[in-house]
């Protein structure tokens, strides 16, 4: 019966890795990305950035943009939107002047891969700034 519930438990930490996001490996969302923004605890200059999944099952993505020489990892989470994404999109947090890679949306898809918040978006929260969403087109190669 424990080992009954302790694999119960495995798997049910497990689910959100089988579920993490609809972008396949072998496929790379392209947008242009007119400001600059904070990805990853970074802040990285305007420009064309790909995302890519880095393996399957496991959470992460990485964000590259080979002319400003940017190439960072992070780990995301997914949610369930009410609807399945119209589009692609890249989906930021703005704060002022400031914005923060949120989101990511995949066509066809009700899951949303989330980036984590970091610590200078959540300062901004708890200082009570008022954020807007942002919301870019991306392409699906």
């Amino acid at each position: 019966m424990k080992q009954m519930i302790r694999m119960f438990a495995m798997t049910l930490s497990l689910l959100p890795l089988f579920a993490a996001a609809q972008l396949p490996t072998d496929q790379k969302l392209v947008s242009k990305v007119p400001f600059e923004f904070v990805a990853a605890g970074k802040v990285v200059p305007a420009g064309q950035y790909t995302v890519q999944k880095v393996t399957d099952g496991i959470p992460v993505i990485s964000i590259k943009n080979r002319d400003a020489n940017v190439a960072l990892l992070s780990s995301t989470g997914t949610m369930e939107s009410k609807a399945a994404a119209s589009q692609c999109a890249l989906v930021f947090h703005k704060y002022g002047d400031r914005y923060f890679l949120a989101a990511i949306r995949i066509e066809g898809s009700k899951t949303v891969m989330s980036l984590p918040e970091n610590k200078a978006e959540a300062e901004l929260r708890a200082q009570n700034v008022t954020a807007t969403e942002e919301i870019l087109l991306a392409q699906l190669n």
